[in-house]
């Protein structure tokens, strides 16, 4: 049996507002709306597509990279400096300075407009999976 990763749910407090950061910020891509009662929106994000719907409750904590459950969306660019620059250009603002990456690189933190952690990741050549 082979697997292929189909979408990722985001359930937001306001889905249109979420869905147009993606858009925004992140170059992302409405590709499918739907929904009959509420709205839910498909946005494809580097290669991925989120499935943002509404939410029915939320953790005033949800940047903490250790609470359990799915924590972070790793962005993978050649350049962090580059990635950082254009993305402040859009209005993104960063959590932290640059710091090393589990397994090798370097990584910078962000977050979306609901506080989902998100981060850059620039990894060496070679690295274990490319």
């Amino acid at each position: 049996m082979q697997f292929n990763l189909e979408h990722l749910g985001l359930p937001a407090r306001d889905p249109a507002a979420l869905k147009d950061w993606y858009v925004r910020k992140l170059g992302g891509k409405l590709v499918l709306t739907g929904g009959t009662t509420a709205p839910v929106y498909f946005v494809q994000v580097a290669g991925m597509v989120f499935e943002i719907y509404t939410a029915t409750r939320a953790l005033p904590d949800t940047a903490d990279n250790k609470l359990a459950g799915l924590r972070h969306l790793a962005l993978r660019v050649d350049s962090i400096e580059a990635a950082k620059a254009e993305l402040e250009s859009r209005g993104v603002k960063f959590t932290a300075d640059i710091g090393n990456a589990g397994g090798g690189g370097r990584v910078l933190f962000f977050e979306d407009a609901e506080g989902n952690l998100l981060h850059l990741v620039e990894r060496p050549a070679g690295f274990a999976f490319q």
